[in-house]
């Protein structure tokens, strides 16, 4: 049952769920970024694939290159972005006591989504 939802920044496909986590595959286009932003019941942990990865992780802001990780803890704003030329992919494992798309809090969008 993967589905591959479309984003303007990309697309992401979830590749399993269960009690209290869920495992997606994130592909962002070149120059695509996801909003800035936050949840409040979910912690992230993303893994670079392929491509080179641009985090923002609360005032914190670096490149992760393929097979680099980085934990991001609920609560804490985050942006991931694709600063190069080919396409970027990353494994994102959610975990926490609700991991609905509405939890979600938005600071900068590049598409005017709030």
């Amino acid at each position: 049952t993967q589905r591959k939802v479309h984003r303007p920044w990309g697309s992401y496909e979830v590749l399993d769920a269960g009690e209290g986590f869920q495992v997606k595959r994130l592909t962002l286009n070149p120059g695509g970024a996801i909003s800035l932003q936050m949840h409040h019941h979910r912690a992230e942990h993303w893994v670079v694939v392929s491509g080179r990865a641009q985090v923002t992780c609360s005032d914190q802001e670096f490149t992760l290159e393929p097979r680099g990780s980085v934990f991001i803890p609920a609560g804490t704003i985050h942006r991931l972005k694709n600063s190069g030329s080919e396409m970027l992919e990353v494994i994102e494992v959610q975990t926490g006591s609700y991991l609905g798309e509405d939890d979600i809090e938005r600071f900068e969008d590049d598409f005017n989504r709030s």
